[in-house]
C-alpha cells in the first residue's frame, strides 16, 4: 500500500531535510526557535562587549577619584570616563552648589546627595539588566514550544497512518524524527539563554558592585570638601574676630 505524499519516507534524515519535510505548523515552530537561538547568541555577544567596556570605564575612574583630593579637580579628570560616575559626580556637585546658601549643615547636604546617587545607581543597574528579560523568557518558554512542535507533529503522523491504514514503523518513524527535531530544537534555544542569563546577571551584579564602591568614594570626597569649607569658614570666622578684638583695643588705648 502507498503512503500518502506526506508520509512519504525522506531521502535523509539530516535536520536540513527534516526541517523541509515538516508540516507548516511544526516549521513555523522551528524557525521561532532558530530565532530565539540567534537572538539569545545576539544578547550574549553585544551585553559582553557592553559590560566589558563598562568595567575597564569604571576601573580606570576609580583609579582617578582615589587619585584626587578633593571633587571638583575628579568631575574635570571624569569627563571622559564612563558616564555613570561623570553623572554622579556632577550630580554631588550640583546640589552642593544649590546648597551653599542655606544655614550650615553638612550632614543633610550629603543626605540629599547620597539620596540623588541611589537614584543614579538604581537607574543604571536597570539599565544594565536591559535585555537580559528576554533571555529569561527564551529560557523559559522554548522548551514548552518546542514540545508543541513535537506533539502536533507526532499527532500529524498518526493521524496519516490511520488514513493510509498502515501499522509499518518505517511509516510512522519519518514523521516522528521530524517532530522531535522541534524538541531539539527547543532545548538547543533554552540551554544557551539559561546558561548565558545566569553569567550576565553575574557580570552586571560585579559592575554594580563597581558603581557601588564609586558612589563611596564620591561621598568621601563630599565628606572631605565639606570638611574644608567648614574649616575655612572657622578660619574665617576667627580672623574676622580677631580683627574686631584688635579694633578694640586700639579704640580702647
Amino acid at each position: 500500500m502507498i503512503a500518502p505524499p506526506d508520509m512519504t519516507i525522506p531521502v535523509s534524515f539530516s535536520p536540513w531535510h527534516m526541517f523541509l519535510g515538516v508540516g507548516l505548523v511544526v516549521r513555523s515552530v522551528m524557525v521561532i526557535l532558530i530565532a530565539a537561538a540567534l537572538a539569545t547568541w545576539t544578547i550574549f555577544i553585544a551585553k559582553t562587549i557592553e559590560l566589558a567596556r563598562l568595567k575597564a570605564r569604571l576601573r580606570s575612574a576609580e583609579e582617578t577619584l582615589e587619585d584626587t583630593d578633593t571633587l571638583k579637580p575628579g568631575a574635570d579628570w571624569i569627563q571622559d570616563g564612563a558616564t555613570i560616575v561623570h553623572a554622579m559626580v556632577r550630580a554631588a556637585e550640583t546640589e552642593r552648589r544649590r546648597s551653599h546658601d542655606l544655614p550650615e549643615d553638612r550632614e543633610g547636604v550629603k543626605e540629599r546627595i547620597v539620596l540623588h546617587l541611589e537614584r543614579l545607581e538604581a537607574g543604571e543597574g536597570r539599565r544594565l539588566m536591559r535585555g537580559t528579560g528576554v533571555l529569561a523568557t527564551i529560557g523559559a518558554t522554548a522548551p514548552f514550544i518546542g514540545l508543541f512542535g513535537t506533539v502536533w507533529g507526532i499527532m500529524s503522523s498518526f493521524t496519516g497512518i490511520a488514513a493510509a491504514h498502515a501499522t509499518s514503523l518505517a511509516v510512522v518513524a519519518p514523521g516522528i524524527a521530524e517532530a522531535l527535531l522541534a524538541t531539539a530544537l527547543g532545548l538547543v534555544a533554552a540551554i544557551p539563554a539559561v546558561v548565558i542569563y545566569n553569567h550576565l546577571a553575574r557580570q552586571t551584579a560585579a559592575c554594580r558592585a563597581c558603581i557601588a564602591d564609586l558612589t563611596s568614594l564620591v561621598m568621601r570626597l563630599v565628606s572631605r570638601d565639606l570638611a574644608r569649607i567648614a574649616a575655612s569658614r572657622s578660619a574665617e570666622v576667627l580672623r574676622f574676630n580677631q580683627r574686631e578684638l584688635r579694633a578694640s583695643v586700639s579704640v580702647a588705648e
